[in-house]
């Protein structure tokens, strides 16, 4: 079940909105919409629910709470964006498409917090990404996907928005420096060559 809660707010913390919708940027044109917001989206084959469920189940260390809907001021879109605090500078995001629920979208963002806890903060974020990684490609060790998602955030550097497609799925990197870092898992529509 997601409740709902109004723009930017969950559980008295602000979210950073524009983490939620990673866009790639272009110089002095406006950005196109990320992937998941054009028409047509692909999505994956489970809710939210569906989805935390099999999540927790295999990352009882690591996880993640209900998502809740994020009320959208004029929101006219196909979409119901939610989000899931895990902690203060750790969030988990998803964009829903409306009517069936199913995910076009799961993110995890974190919001850097200078000081001695910033490493043990970054570590634990690093574990929620090889986490999802791991959801959607299982044979992967818990090191192995440790080290993709370290290989995905080396390639992500210096650029505010890097995609990777692998298989059925695109990781992306959306880097905001000092205002966080927004590491996505999407579906890819598959198109079968023509003969």
């Amino acid at each position: 079940m997601i409740k709902k809660i109004s723009a930017g707010l969950l559980l008295g913390a602000l979210i950073p909105l524009p983490l939620l919708a990673v866009q790639a940027p272009r110089n002095d044109e406006a950005a196109p919409p990320a992937p998941y917001l054009q028409t047509g989206a692909p999505t994956f084959d489970m809710t939210i629910s569906q989805f935390r469920e099999k999540y927790n189940a295999a990352n009882p260390d690591l996880p993640l709470y209900e998502f809740r809907a994020i009320a959208g001021d004029n929101d006219q879109s196909n979409l119901t964006r939610a989000a899931s605090k895990i902690n203060e500078n750790l969030y988990a995001s998803t964009a829903l498409e409306r009517g069936s629920g199913k995910i076009k979208t799961l993110q995890i963002t974190w919001l850097p917090i200078p000081g001695p806890e910033e490493k043990a903060a970054h570590d634990k974020a690093l574990a929620y990404m090889a986490a999802l990684v791991r959801f959607f490609d299982p044979v992967l060790s818990t090191e192995q996907s440790m080290q993709h998602v370290t290989s995905l955030l080396a390639q992500g550097k210096g650029s505010r928005y890097t995609p990777q497609a692998e298989g059925a799925v695109r990781y992306v990197v959306a880097n905001n420096g000092e205002k966080g870092l927004t590491f996505a898992v999407e579906p890819i529509k598959l198109v079968l060559p023509s003969p």
